[in-house]
Formats: C-alpha cells, sequence, structure tokens
C-alpha cells in the first residue's frame, strides 16, 4: 500500500472513531498517537496533517458535502463515507500538492475496500462535483 493511502487510511481510522464517540478529532489523534510503538511510520506525519486540517475547517467540509451530496444529509451517510469524503475534500480545497484526481481516487478505493458497494460510486459523484466547484 503506498505510504499516502497508508496516511488516509490512518486519519480515516481517528476520523471515524472521532465520529462515532462524537469527540473532537484532534482529542482522539493524541490517543491515537499515544498507542502507536515507535519509531513512527514516515506516513504519520501525513496522517497527522489530515486530521488536524479536516478538524481545522471541518465546519466548511461538511457544508460543501451536505450540499453537493443530493438527496443525502450527512447524518444518513455511512460513517466511512462520510470521513473519506471529509478528507477527500480537505485535500480538494487545502493541499495544493495532492491533484485532485488523486484525492477523489483514493477516496474512492478506500471506500471499494472498506465500505458498502454503493460507496465508490457515490463518493466519486460527491468529490467530483466538489473538485469542479473548487476549481471555478
Amino acid at each position: 500500500m503506498p505510504a499516502r493511502r497508508k496516511a488516509r487510511k490512518r486519519a480515516l481510522d481517528v476520523l471515524f472513531e472521532a465520529d462515532l464517540r462524537d469527540h473532537p478529532p484532534v482529542e482522539v489523534l493524541a490517543g491515537y498517537l499515544g498507542r502507536i510503538s515507535r519509531p513512527h511510520p514516515d506516513h504519520l506525519d501525513y496522517a497527522v496533517s489530515l486530521v488536524e486540517g479536516v478538524a481545522g475547517h471541518l465546519d466548511r467540509i461538511d457544508e460543501l458535502i451536505a450540499s453537493y451530496a443530493e438527496g443525502w444529509t450527512l447524518d444518513r451517510m455511512p460513517v466511512v463515507d462520510r470521513n473519506l469524503a471529509r478528507i477527500a475534500v480537505y485535500e480538494l480545497l487545502y493541499v495544493d500538492e495532492i491533484d485532485d484526481a488523486v484525492a477523489i481516487s483514493e477516496a474512492v478505493e478506500l471506500a471499494r475496500q472498506m465500505s458498502t458497494d454503493d460507496s465508490p460510486r457515490f463518493l466519486n459523484g460527491i468529490l467530483g462535483r466538489i473538485a469542479e466547484y473548487a476549481t471555478r
């Protein structure tokens, strides 16, 4: 698994836990980091930046997801999909070195591995529309 995908998976783990427990992501991240044995993997820095970035821009990210998820509310989305979308939207809007197509395809691939059969197509549609909005 490529390093950035591992980082996204770790970020997803933290955001998923924070979402289920209704705790701040940065608080869950601190506990998560305390449980990881040293030396820390190289990709951990990117995972931390994803969690902190999503947490710092959560209101804007959720607003965009909610407005582009036609017929879906954030609460109705599977927790995995909601948090994969958050990571990808953060990358689309705030991480210049990641191409939009890469952010979308990585979210779709993780959804394929970890969520429902409909999730990859669902995420691809939402993220594609948000990417179009972001490039305007």
